[in-house]
């Protein structure tokens, strides 16, 4: 199986940013319409804020959006490392529901995702799109190398999401996370990726070619995805 992956290349970061919101805008109208509500999941991280931040410009039924982020550091909410923060300041104000993933901080980073996971069986699923990012080692979402890869990556396929631990630690980040698994990744109605520099573009075509064998976290994820993916990407 091929995973079909288009790439879309901007001139500069507020290109991306422009096209990033309107791909989101899109599939959140379209599912409204569908459906009548719309579930996203949103990557961290600082590629993607000003997307965001067009984003919440736009205007849409927002009492009918959830928000999740695609992964979170086990942190208490408000800190600066916390990703449904960032999110909540962006959205909460135009009246969307951000769900905060790890409701407080713990040390038993398995105890916070099996939590993460059961608030997620309650939405309803699958995502209509998540939105990823990829570091310049190749893990996705909180998809890294360490005790819980194999888990996050062959996990039973009902999981939504669990914890893991990256090793070694990221060193702007040191703590434990949580994480949405691949296979509540890979059942996402869209798939959209959004990430600049040179750099991490070869380490995502790297990762593409070599598929399910890749060293990189990217390349385990993507392999013999069913559905397309949109790779938003600025110099």
């Amino acid at each position: 199986m091929t995973t079909e992956i288009e790439w879309w290349e901007y001139d500069d970061a507020a290109e991306l940013a422009d096209a990033v919101a309107g791909d989101i805008q899109f599939v959140i109208e379209s599912a409204i319409d569908a459906r009548g509500s719309a579930v996203i999941a949103l990557a961290g991280g600082k590629t993607p804020l000003p997307a965001y931040a067009k984003l919440a410009q736009a205007k849409l039924d927002w009492k009918r959006v959830t928000i999740i982020p695609s992964d979170e550091r086990i942190v208490p909410l408000g800190d600066a490392l916390s990703n449904v923060t960032a999110l909540g300041k962006t959205f909460i104000p135009k009246g969307a529901r951000v769900m905060p993933i790890v409701p407080k901080a713990t040390d038993d980073y398995k105890t916070a995702g099996r939590s993460a996971d059961a608030l997620m069986q309650d939405l309803h699923w699958p995502l209509d799109l998540c939105v990823l990012g990829v570091g310049g080692d190749g893990h996705t979402a909180s998809i890294f190398t360490g005790p819980d890869y194999d888990e996050a990556l062959n996990g039973p396929r009902e999981r939504r999401a669990l914890g893991v631990m990256p090793d070694p630690l990221p060193p702007e980040a040191p703590v434990a996370r949580v994480t949405l698994s691949r296979a509540g990744i890979i059942t996402a109605r869209a798939l959209l990726i959004a990430v600049t520099g040179d750099a991490k573009r070869k380490v995502i075509e790297d990762a593409i070619s070599e598929g399910a064998g890749s060293p990189y976290p990217i390349g385990r994820v993507l392999a013999d995805v069913e559905l397309p993916v949109d790779i938003h990407w600025a110099p």
